[in-house]
């Protein structure tokens, strides 16, 4: 869902006054769950706040960003939660930012006998070293189609080529055919594949149905954007060791000359994307590819709080609720307006999982397991702050049952349904179908496979880490008006995404916040008193290729 100084009194919330006790589903400890009182002004209070142009656009390691974490801890510690991150609220993340630059880009196309250099932000755009200040490759060009590698269901581009020490082509995205989060997955791990098969370099080229979403001059705007990695306390990442560490991103047009002469044209090659998976093929040009990186040691931190649960010994478990305080800080005006703010991206999140804890706490009904709720750094950044967690909890990683993610709900219309990424996966997917019917809410398949969600918010880093998980957002159907939350949500992701129109202008509706936030409190409370924790389903993709 990849970015100070006016609000300096911290207003304190009034308690709930009342709880409403609904007769519902049985619960595993035969308890009748309940539906919270959590109210659309108390929803609207975090989120004025946390999207104030005080904060800046909370960018990872600004002021802006330390204020909002001050925020939430205070919320917390008013709550009456346990620090979560042996005894403070605060959990340290050390950070390496890294960014592409200018000096040193370069691309130069080789033939049999000449060698042409391409133009820079017009021909390409090179990509970060997380590690190197300077990369460098130089190989063959090889076509890889997709570039994907999916034992799972036979399908291999790199069947039959040879790309060792050379540089790959692949197209960006993944088949239409293949399931909507399979699909994200493969999207998203094409370098690895890339390194695995021993290549020097990839090069990334544009579908017609890629560039609807993110073109080529859009990355030229952002060139220069940073991006983050957690570093252990020795200053090394985990992603040091790579062998592949030099990347780019082809004008369609550059694309088209480089695939003259070759077995299909690059015309040719899009249009059977559409519907197809292309065969690679070798190509007859070579590419000598040089970047330049900047890096720097930063900081942040997560903020970690904990509901401990009523049981002896499942309170030894824990669900986590994770929701990031980031996002893009300050950049380029649009409009005259340079403040990214955020409030649906994510301070709608944050604000959902700090009513959800304040809606525990009243209710009088301790849950049988723990409960972390976790605020993470870096989202925007690259998942990052909810990695340095998974990799580095602050309970046992075992005891850890399940994550409920937080992110972007888009509140501007009352929702009659809601996708729930990674719920059909595991024994989640009941546990979510049964809070949900609480509220009249349906559940509904992902309508954007294109966009890879799966993929782009934290939960995937519990996912990678082996734990069940599931990450919803709003349906594209509004209350007595299918179809009208599809407009809406398309709408935001065109004119209002990582823009700074994301903000207290939106017309935001706050009783649809409130209804998220009990959506929410009644997935977790279900998970929390289940008989048992979450098991992945047998066979399923993501616990196969995770869950130890």
């Amino acid at each position: 869902m990849l970015s100070l100084e006016k609000y300096m009194h911290i207003k304190t919330l009034l308690p709930m006054t009342a709880l409403v006790l609904l007769s519902a589903f049985d619960s595993a400890d035969k308890m009748a769950p309940h539906i919270p009182m959590i109210t659309a002004e108390d929803v609207k209070t975090h989120i004025t706040f946390l999207a104030d142009d005080a904060l800046e656009g909370r960018d990872t390691g600004s002021a802006g960003y330390d204020q909002a974490a001050d925020y939430v801890k205070q919320q917390f510690e008013a709550l009456g939660l346990k620090p979560g991150a042996n005894g403070s609220y605060f959990q340290d993340v050390p950070l390496r930012s890294y960014k592409a630059t200018e000096d040193g880009a370069k691309m130069v196309l080789h033939g049999s006998h000449w060698a042409r250099d391409l133009e820079f932000k017009k021909d390409f755009i090179p990509g970060a070293s997380l590690s190197q200040k300077e990369a460098s490759a130089k190989g063959q060009l090889v076509f890889v189609g997709y570039g994907i590698d999916a034992p799972e269901i036979g399908h291999s581009d790199y069947e039959g080529l040879d790309v060792e020490g050379k540089i790959v082509l692949a197209l960006s995205g993944a088949p239409a055919q293949f399931q909507s989060e399979e699909r994200a997955y493969y999207s998203s791990s094409k370098a690895d594949t890339a390194e695995a098969h021993g290549a020097a370099g990839l090069i990334t080229l544009f579908t017609a149905a890629s560039e609807k979403r993110f073109n080529f001059e859009r990355i030229a705007k952002g060139f220069g954007r940073s991006r983050m990695t957690w570093v252990n306390a020795d200053g090394s990442s985990k992603d040091d060791d790579s062998s592949l560490q030099v990347g780019a991103v082809l004008s369609p047009e550059m694309a088209s000359q480089i695939f003259v002469g070759a077995q299909k044209s690059y015309e040719d090659i899009r249009a059977e994307a559409e519907t197809g998976m292309p065969k690679g093929f070798p190509l007859s040009y070579a590419v000598e590819l040089s970047t330049s990186s900047a890096h720097e040691r930063t900081q942040s931190k997560n903020v970690v709080a904990v509901l401990e649960g009523s049981d002896p010994e499942l309170k030894n478990e824990y669900v986590v609720l994770s929701a990031h305080l980031d996002h893009v800080g300050v950049g380029r005006a649009i409009d005259g307006d340079t403040i990214y703010n955020g409030a649906l991206d994510n301070a709608a999140g944050i604000s959902t999982m700090i009513e959800v804890a304040r809606a525990f706490k009243k209710s009088g009904r301790a849950p049988k397991r723990s409960i972390i709720f976790l605020a993470v750094t870096a989202e925007e950044k690259g998942l990052v702050g909810s990695d340095f967690f998974a990799h580095n909890p602050t309970v046992s990683k075992s005891s850890i049952v399940a994550n409920v993610n937080l992110d972007m709900p888009l509140i501007l219309y009352d929702f009659a349904d809601v996708i729930a990424f990674g719920a059909d996966r595991s024994a989640l997917g009941p546990l979510v179908e049964k809070a949900a019917s609480q509220l009249d809410v349906k559940l509904s398949p992902d309508p954007l496979p294109e966009q890879s969600l799966f993929v782009r918010s934290d939960h995937y880093r519990f996912v990678q880490q082996g734990i069940p998980s599931v990450f919803l957002v709003t349906g594209f159907n509004a209350v007595g008006e299918d179809g009208k939350g599809g407009e809406i949500f398309k709408n935001f992701l065109s004119t209002h995404y990582h823009k700074p129109s994301d903000d207290l202008e939106l017309p935001i509706d706050f009783e649809a916040g409130a209804k998220f936030a009990k959506l929410n409190y009644l997935i977790a409370e279900q998970i929390a008193n289940a008989e048992t924790r979450p098991q992945w389903n047998d066979g399923d993709f993501f616990g196969s290729k995770y869950a130890k």
